[in-house]
């Protein structure tokens, strides 16, 4: 680019040294990612909250977020005349997405609470789920989509000069790594996302000041098109004409963008399993991969910089991509699963995080940074001299982007659940070959001599053959990691897998070890068990919510499971319908046949309905009341969990029961640390502080808790419950008590471990888990490796008195039940 003062006369501007300004150009692009990626995963955060995390919902998330860059890229071009200087349109641009992102903080209530006065379910339902989306995303989303075209009009439409938006798209994606792991790691696990988005909005104002400095150093007519350095200049001569066959392009880059994007799904959802789904780990995969997005886009600038043939490059560039999908689908399955790897062996999650980041880097680096490279290749295999830079990006951009909805979208709704990793990944492999051969036959094609066509046309032959093996060679998905996930390797033939499926919204196992337990695995760890300790906890949740009601006629318990804390609802003689509130619709279908012993045969209850839904979107939009609500949520380490322990989702909760009703709520305590069990109990706690925690422990040592809330003053008669259980027709529920070691009312109340008064002081340093931090899934990503379950139960017990007016019942009843309470004190 020229200098704007002091240029002499008789040198063109072409021939004008670039100076410092293409380093700042860059520096704007790596500022606009990182804003990018902060607002993305701020916005998703909040919108999930509105309308639930299911599948369903992250899909039209993200069909809309990319659909707007998608549109945004195509009508910038045709909007905006190219006599505007670029750089002035892409500083007001970042101007406009900062200002409609702090926006979004004061719009987002009032559209939530009007998503949840009129949501529901079926079609009605999902058409809101993606009104609300689009009145959210689509009009920042336009604008970031825009922002590449708009300075694209400041490049010379040649590949060399093209080549600089290579150079532009990297630096774009070099940003967004910093923006990821800064709101990952730092402003949502520190601050909050009101926080992260005004930094976000601040990187955007800089951004655009930055960029309106650049743009009046020099006039537009001046700066039309950037001189690469070493071209000859070529004023007065005749413009190139675009090369034809460009269409074959064009539907390369989509076939490209889609393999990348349906690859990303499966293989993050694949390494969530192997590193244990956290908010971190999602974080790490994710700036993994754009790390390498980024590496190859600025390599594959720099071989269009000086390549004669930049379509052969590209050809090579979606077949290689192939081979690097299909050692991803191999690591992943074959390999990985097995390393010599506990990562409970560190109590530091840090050491975890460096060992996740190498693992990602070996898994997804090879086809990331072919699919990076070929975005500048395809700019190249394009470009002629002449041509509306804007426009030229801008299609390719929205194609890019176009495939990568359909391949994301696909992957996550579709492709997965119907056909398999294993079948999904070996479609990726042939389309992705399919487009490199398109693109290699047509380089072939047109090669001037005879010999060199043959020659050409064997070769390809050759490269097909090569892909045909790949696919074939594609591995099914590793039921060992789908069962035990991050402890793979510690559990090689220590069970016997029984069943794997994968769903839409996560894969399920069961397995048996040689005791013959029966082990119900979720999100790559187990989640329920036939084990004692486990069967006792989930008789207890059950339990607890029937018993204590005023009432019991309607009971929702939010998560299935292995099903047996709702078989322990449905067997209760008072209860008349129970809702089970299930994300996933495998779930149900695998626990009725493997479970239906341990869990009452639940699910074919005629007292039952299933909800396949997100369970606070449920609860959230659900127009009824209910006398009890159980929550056994995913770990809340697991990313999305939290947000059913949030103080406004037990709001929520508390306005959904009838007078007299009650919530409870299971909490582990191992896999966990003292800051994320004390958010969870203090966060309860606000809400409902009548509550009070029962304990569940495991060889003398404390092993999770139940939480127990009510509206009302929380009173307990001892006698009366007794004498209930004594009925005829609650045999088995006293049965079903006795099953796990509780003979009587008064030792089901010896569980008690304390409520609010006690605990004040424990809850001090508390944080509350609020939808607008979702604090508690940072705190307890940071301890899923550790287990100190039995410190943190005997912190609890240790400010723990008798409750004298919460009980009543006779003497004899309270006496038992005191002495009780300081055994298991003791």
């Amino acid at each position: 680019m020229p200098e704007s003062i002091d240029v002499p006369t008789h040198v063109s501007a072409r021939q004008v040294p670039q100076g410092w300004r293409l380093p700042l150009i860059l520096l704007l692009f790596i500022g606009s990612g990182a804003a990018a990626l902060i607002y993305e995963i701020v916005w998703f955060q909040l919108l999930q909250l509105v309308i639930g995390s299911s599948a369903v919902s992250l899909g039209v998330l993200l069909g809309t977020f990319m659909g707007g860059m998608c549109l945004g890229s195509l009508l910038l071009p045709h909007l905006v005349s190219a006599k505007h200087h670029p750089l002035r349109v892409y500083a007001y641009i970042e101007l406009g997405i900062g200002a409609i992102g702090l926006l979004v903080l004061i719009v987002m209530p009032l559209v939530g609470s009007l998503y949840t006065a009129w949501g529901g379910y079926g079609l009605s339902g999902f058409l809101l789920r993606g009104l609300v989306a689009a009145i959210m995303l689509l009009p920042p989303t336009l604008l970031m989509g825009a922002t590449l075209p708009a300075v694209a009009r400041w490049v010379q439409t040649t590949p060399a000069g093209i080549s600089w938006l290579g150079f532009f798209y990297g630096g774009n994606i070099a940003g967004a790594v910093f923006g990821c792991l800064l709101a990952g790691f730092y402003l949502l696990r520190v601050h909050d996302m009101s926080i992260a988005t005004y930094v976000a909005a601040a990187i955007n104002v800089g951004v655009a000041v930055l960029a309106l400095v650049i743009a009046s150093t020099t006039q537009h007519s001046q700066t039309d098109e950037i001189q690469v350095a070493h071209e000859p200049a070529t004023d007065g001569g005749p413009a190139l004409q675009p090369e034809a066959g460009a269409g074959v392009v064009y539907v390369a880059i989509a076939l490209s963008g889609l393999c990348a994007l349906a690859s990303e799904v499966i293989w993050t959802r694949t390494l969530g399993l192997l590193f244990g789904a956290s908010v971190y780990t999602f974080s790490i995969i994710l700036a993994v991969f754009l790390v390498g997005l980024g590496i190859g886009s600025s390599m594959g600038s720099l071989l269009a910089r000086t390549s004669q043939t930049p379509r052969l490059l590209f050809g090579w560039c979606q077949m290689f991509a192939a081979l690097a999908v299909a050692w991803g689908a191999y690591v992943l399955s074959v390999s990985l699963p097995y390393w010599p790897i506990n990562p409970s062996i560190s109590t530091n999650i840090w050491y975890n995080f460096q060992l996740d980041l190498v693992r990602a880097f070996w898994t997804l680096l090879p086809a990331a940074l072919f699919w990076g490279a070929s975005f500048p290749l395809a700019l190249a295999s394009i470009v002629s001299r002449g041509q509306d830079a804007g426009k030229l990006v801008g299609g390719v951009y929205a194609a890019n982007t176009l495939g990568a909805i359909i391949g994301s979208l696909g992957a996550s709704l579709l492709l997965v659940a119907w056909l398999g990793s294993q079948r999904a990944q070996q479609l990726l492999v042939a389309l992705s070959a399919i487009s490199g051969l398109l693109l290699l036959t047509q380089a072939v094609d047109r090669s001037p001599a005879a010999k060199f066509r043959s020659l050409g046309f064997v070769g390809l032959l050759l490269v097909a053959g090569l892909a045909g093996l790949a696919i074939r060679y594609v591995p099914p998905m590793s039921e060992l990691l789908v069962a035990y996930g991050r402890y793979s390797a510690t559990w090689v033939n220590q069970s016997e897998i029984i069943y794997m499926g994968e769903g839409v919204n996560s894969s399920v196992a069961v397995s048996r070890v040689r005791s013959g337990v029966l082990n119900y695995h979720n999100a790559g760890k187990i989640q329920a068990s036939s084990e004692p300790q486990d069967m006792r906890l989930q008789r207890m949740l059950g339990h607890f919510t029937t018993l204590m009601p005023r009432n019991a006629r309607s009971v929702v318990v939010i998560g299935c499971g292995a099903g047996v804390t709702a078989g322990a609802v449905s067997i209760d003689p008072r209860v008349e319908r129970v809702t089970i509130a299930e994300i996933e619709p495998l779930v149900p279908e695998v626990v009725s046949t493997h479970f239906a012993e341990h869990n009452f045969n639940v699910v074919k209850n005629p007292k039952v309905q299933i909800r396949i839904d997100d369970a606070r979107h449920f609860i959230l939009t659900s127009k009824e009341k209910f006398d009890a609500i159980t929550s056994d949520p995913l770990d809340p380490w697991v990313k999305g969990a939290a947000t059913l322990y949030t103080k406004e989702f037990f709001e929520a909760v508390r306005d959904h029961l009838n007078p007299g009703g009650v919530v409870t709520l299971f909490v582990q305590l191992y896999e966990s640390n003292p800051a994320a069990v004390k958010s969870e109990v203090a966060t309860f706690l606000e809400v409902f502080p009548n509550g009070a925690i029962w304990g569940n422990t495991h060889q003398g040592r404390g092993y999770d808790m139940v939480l127990l809330g009510q509206v009302e003053p929380l009173k307990i008669d001892i006698d009366e419950i007794q004498a209930r259980l004594n009925r005829p027709e609650y045999a088995p529920v006293a049965q079903s008590l006795r099953q796990i070691g509780i003979n009587s009312a008064v030792d089901l109340f010896a569980t008690y471990a304390g409520r609010r008064p006690d605990l004040d002081p424990w809850m001090k340093d508390a944080v509350i888990n609020r939808d607008r931090n979702l604090r508690l899934q940072y705190l307890a990503g940071m301890g899923l490796n550790l287990y100190e379950n039995g410190v943190i139960y005997d912190d609890i017990l240790n400010h723990r008195r008798f409750p004298a007016d919460m009980f009543t019942g006779s003497e004899a009843s309270l006496q038992m039940l005191r002495n009780s309470l300081q055994r298991v004190g003791n």
